[in-house]
């Protein structure tokens, strides 16, 4: 029997919280490993388009974008960048708004897929992120997608080849259309043991929380998780009632 805890992410490498939320996230899945509950934590990350009609080669800066994006003064936006910026160093990352190119990420999106053929989905998912938010590289032209997958291991013509053909974008698709049917409307997303759904960049000690409870609830039966489950309501009950 498997004995590790799955976890699916959706995220979008143009998400600055989704990186955010991946650094936090590892914090957790450090601290789980580390305590008396600890299960061997199986990551695979999923597309999701934050804004599917971005350009791949947006003119203008990021604070512009988000402007117009969310339809609010470019002294907000930027205000708003900054306060972000504060939050990734928190945890380690150097995000660099000014340097950054704004792009489409579907073909990103794509390499990803490609990458998780080859098993190192990870080591790509990370790539992207650095590129995007703390190196200034391009994210949405094929060249430099393929020169960046190139670096952990995958192979340039394959990748190029991918990104002429679309030949992952039935993937890109699919893990869509699996956000929508389990309501996902904001990223990053994470979805343990296929049940329990975590939202947003939460702190690790949330996430270590979580993946213990994942893992106790294993070792529950049915007919103990029905007598908590009364304990509570006559618990709600009583509570009701004291303050009549």
């Amino acid at each position: 029997m498997n004995d590790s805890v799955k976890v699916d992410v959706w995220s979008d490498i143009a998400c600055p919280w989704c990186y955010i939320g991946k650094r936090k996230f590892e914090s957790g899945v450090a601290a789980f490993t580390a305590s008396d509950d600890a299960r061997p934590v199986e990551v695979e990350y999923h597309s999701f388009e934050l804004s599917p009609d971005t350009p791949v080669d947006f003119e203008g800066t990021e604070a512009e974008f988000l402007s117009g994006h969310k339809g609010m003064p470019v002294e907000q936006a930027q205000q708003m960048l900054d306060h972000v910026t504060g939050v990734a160093k928190s945890v380690g990352l150097a995000y660099d708004f000014e340097a950054m190119h704004h792009t489409n990420t579907v073909k990103a999106h794509q390499v990803i897929h490609l990458a998780k053929e080859h098993g190192k989905q990870l080591d790509m998912v990370e790539r992207l992120f650095a590129a995007y938010f703390e190196r200034g590289e391009h994210v949405g032209q094929d060249d430099s997608l393929a020169d960046l997958a190139a670096e952990v291991g995958l192979d340039r013509d394959e990748v190029l080849a991918t990104l002429r053909d679309d030949t992952q974008l039935a993937a890109v698709r699919a893990d869509q259309a699996q956000a929508q049917a389990f309501g996902i409307n904001g990223v990053p997303f994470f979805v343990i043991d296929g049940k329990y759904g975590v939202s947003g960049a939460q702190d690790p000690a949330a996430f270590a929380q979580v993946l213990q409870q994942v893992v106790q609830l294993r070792q529950t039966t049915p007919e103990e998780l029905a007598e908590a489950a009364q304990r509570a309501a006559d618990d709600a009950r009583a509570d009701a009632e004291a303050t009549r």
